[in-house]
């Protein structure tokens, strides 16, 4: 598979494959080599918090994180085939190279590609027999939903999975969410209120402010993702017709929602359609932006998508998997995805970055995340459209 390479303890990166490994650039180094006993047994020391942290203007006096720390859980012992979802796999591996620095015998062999095609490779190999991967480690909902509808997964124990809100875990405990992004609406402040933003996501574009200052990125899986929800909730046809009333009003067209939210930020654009971390991620590095962060009510603009994990079927390593995944969900890895990645936490103990609204505060629409798996009537209805290109 492409993409596929070791992650040794000591040379993480060191195999990645030509176009993976300048994600990951600068990854490495985040511990000295753990000391062992001359008969090679495990010497297990947790880092200081602080390495589980990010840094920056939004980090800087976070409370301690609660919940389970890593030092309550089972130790990890083994090996582990992982296949792991693109986009914020980088990130995912910095933890993963952590835990391989914790636990001196424990190592994961891992292949990443897109969450979509690794979600038709595990169901391919399930179906034929023939598993690879003991866990699926994807960036969204729907990929796990996949795996889930099509039968390829192991139930999760309700000890692992209970931990994270109902929403945002699978049915009969397939898969459990591991961190959080949020639709909003980056505004510029100089330009913009609050209450210029409408609350609702069918009111856009309201007001002669939204007439052709917004920026969307329609051909980006997390808005394709966002307008599969939309379809969900609201059918094809008001959902077509929107989208033809943003494209007519002006709403201009970017590669992805990291450079809408710069645009933003630098007053090119009021407004835009993003996932929150980005708007996020420029506060971060630069306080005083005028960037600031609106969420609409009970509908798709208010989406909250989860990254997740799930236990393939046919693994033969159901309590390393389990042990594995429960330390996703740890008070480390949530601080470190909140304060490196800027994603919500999935347990309450932790606090999300810079003021945000807490997750049990935001109003997401009432809807199975698994369902947005059902992309193709969604690519179809933006081609008529038109406002994939």
């Amino acid at each position: 598979m492409n993409g596929e390479f070791s992650v040794g303890r000591r040379h993480l990166l060191s195999t990645v494959a030509t176009g993976t490994a300048a994600g990951l650039a600068g990854c490495g180094g985040i511990f000295s080599p753990p000391s062992t006993d001359t008969e090679g047994s495990q010497d297990i020391e947790i880092p200081a918090l602080t390495a589980f942290r990010g840094s920056g203007a939004l980090i800087e006096g976070r409370p301690a994180p609660g919940g389970t720390s890593i030092e309550e859980l089972p130790d990890l012992s083994g090996s582990l085939n992982l296949y792991i979802g693109g986009g914020e796999g980088g990130i995912y591996f910095r933890f993963v190279e952590m835990l391989q620095e914790i636990y001196p015998e424990f190592s994961v062999f891992a292949s990443s590609a897109s969450s979509s095609s690794l979600a038709q490779t595990i169901v391919e190999e399930v179906d034929a027999g023939s598993p690879q991967a003991d866990v699926f480690w994807s960036i969204d909902a729907s990929s796990l939903g996949f795996v889930a509808d099509n039968d390829a997964y192991e139930s999760l124990p309700s000890s692992v999975t209970s931990i994270v809100p109902e929403s945002f875990r699978g049915s009969d405990n397939a898969w459990v969410g591991v961190a959080g992004r949020a639709r909003s609406i980056p505004y510029n402040t100089d330009q913009l209120s609050a209450s210029d933003i409408p609350d609702r996501v069918r009111q856009f574009p309201s007001t002669a402010a939204l007439q052709g200052t917004m920026g969307w990125a329609p051909t980006y899986g997390a808005f394709k993702s966002f307008v599969t929800a939309m379809r969900l909730i609201r059918g094809e046809q008001a959902t077509r017709e929107w989208l033809v009333s943003m494209r007519e009003s002006g709403t201009q067209r970017f590669p992805n929602e990291f450079v809408i939210s710069q645009q933003v930020a630098d007053g090119a654009l009021a407004a835009g359609f993003a996932n929150h971390y980005y708007a996020m991620r420029v506060k971060n590095s630069r306080p005083d932006a005028p960037i600031d962060l609106a969420f609409t009510k009970g509908d798709a603009g208010a989406l909250v998508n989860v990254a997740g994990a799930l236990r393939i079927q046919g693994t033969e390593k159901d309590q390393l998997v389990t042990d594995f995944i429960r330390h996703l969900l740890s008070a480390e890895a949530q601080e470190f995805f909140t304060t490196v990645s800027f994603a919500y936490p999935m347990i309450p103990e932790v606090a999300p970055v810079g003021g945000l609204p807490t997750i049990d505060e935001l109003d997401p629409p009432d809807i199975d995340l698994s369902e947005l798996s059902d992309l193709e009537p969604t690519l179809e209805l933006m081609r008529d459209a038109d406002v994939l290109g």
